[in-house]
């Protein structure tokens, strides 16, 4: 049976999607659960259109790889059969390993873990499943590839991820300022000495890139509604942990339970059915859980949970040098006079602490320009901008969020 599938994406128009190994991949249960899992995670709270999923990302991700592919055969590059579908798979499964609401919970259901980490966990459970035909798209992902540019588009300050996400993103929020020319930076893309460099007829193409990633962090992915509603649900979930793991019944799926039940890590994903139960979560089972919490007899739990089914989020103070301890003391006390609770409770309605951003870090994994004269240089360098170099720095903010029910 013929399995090769177009789909039709809003952002590309028709994607093909392999038959074989990758549409068995697709296809697969721990795949599919990326529909279920918002890609802006909490953003639609700021941007209503931003309704999109992983899985979106996922395939349009794949759709760039094999463009980027291509374009580099016809410039002479041998790419192999197996090489190529290695690379489609390992941008596919790139992001396999987020949880619910994508990077809002990231370290909150699983402690000291990041999605990249468990993403690789999951592809080593993939590979078993179908036979060790991942191993190639495993060493690619891990960087441990001979061929250094393959790792490169799957993983840098100019990798496909970066292309899609920024595209996407910026086509569902409707933020013009994100735009980039994803296409004619796939066709000014080189190899030169194993290494991913852009032709220096892209430059102009780059620097757009690098400013529109800048905007849209701040904009958009930082925005401080979207850090408010971020930090609320770290909060609930964290108050639904402390209750369930001190006694107290907390309605969750079965799946969602155990993580709330028991501090677990990555070494706990070893465990096929903690790996299992991580790879049932999605967005599904915290929302089914929120419509539930809204009813609990714990006032923390219950308010938290009606913010967020009635929008009534955090308010948020972003600033651009630490919080004044004095501030964060008498929101605390006004709080707790207000509402007649402890200490304990408050500190899940206050929460403060740092965001930051560095739009581009030059250096051994900078973006490489490939002058005509054949000599390579960063983009840093090769820039006549002179906010390029700026780009470079991080920039840190400071925030306090608290409900904006309570009257100071």
């Amino acid at each position: 049976m013929n399995k090769k599938k177009i789909i039709n994406d809003p952002v590309y128009g028709f994607i093909t999607i392999p038959d074989g190994l990758i549409y068995d991949i697709i296809s697969h249960p721990y795949f599919q659960r990326l529909r279920r899992i918002k890609q802006m995670g909490l953003n639609d709270y700021v941007y209503p259109g931003a309704l999109h999923t992983r899985f979106h990302h996922a395939l349009g991700a794949m759709h760039l790889m094999s463009t980027t592919l291509q374009n580099l055969q016809n410039k002479g590059h041998r790419i192999t059969a197996e090489e190529f579908e290695s690379m489609l798979i390992a941008i596919l499964l790139h992001d396999i390993g987020h949880g619910p609401f994508s990077h809002a919970l990231e370290t909150t259901l699983l402690r000291h873990t990041n999605h990249e980490e468990v993403s690789l966990i999951i592809m080593q459970y993939l590979d078993r499943n179908f036979q060790g035909k991942l191993k190639t798209a495993i060493k690619i992902f891990t960087n441990r590839y001979p061929r250094k540019f393959f790792h490169q588009l799957v993983s840098s300050q100019l990798d496909i991820d970066r292309l899609d996400y920024l595209r996407r993103d910026s086509f569902f929020t409707g933020v013009s300022e994100g735009t980039i020319g994803a296409d004619r930076i796939i066709k000014m893309l080189d190899v030169k000495d194993d290494q991913l460099v852009v032709e220096e007829k892209g430059i102009y193409s780059i620097e757009n890139f690098l400013n529109a990633r800048r905007l849209m962090y701040w904009q958009v992915y930082l925005h401080k509604t979207s850090v408010a509603a971020e930090k609320m649900m770290v909060q609930l979930i964290r108050r639904a942990q402390e209750l369930t793991r001190t006694g107290h019944q907390v309605a969750a799926t079965d799946h969602l339970k155990r993580f709330l039940e028991t501090p677990l890590d990555m070494n706990d994903l070893a465990d096929p059915a903690v790996l299992h139960a991580y790879c049932q979560l999605d967005d599904y089972d915290i929302w089914s859980a929120i419509k539930q919490w809204q009813h609990h007899s714990d006032m923390v739990l219950s308010s938290i949970s009606r913010m967020f089914l009635d929008r009534e989020l955090f308010q948020i103070k972003l600033e651009n040098k630490p919080i004044a301890k004095s501030l964060i003391n008498k929101i605390s006390s006004g709080i707790k006079k207000q509402l007649g609770i402890g200490q304990q409770e408050v500190n899940y309605l206050v929460c403060h602490g740092t965001i930051s951003n560095a739009a581009y870090i030059s250096g051994d994994t900078g973006i490489n320009i490939l002058s005509k004269s054949g000599e390579v240089l960063d983009i840093a360098q090769a820039s006549d901008l002179p906010n390029i170099k700026a780009l470079s720095k991080i920039v840190k903010k400071y925030y306090l969020c608290w409900p904006k029910s309570v009257n100071l």
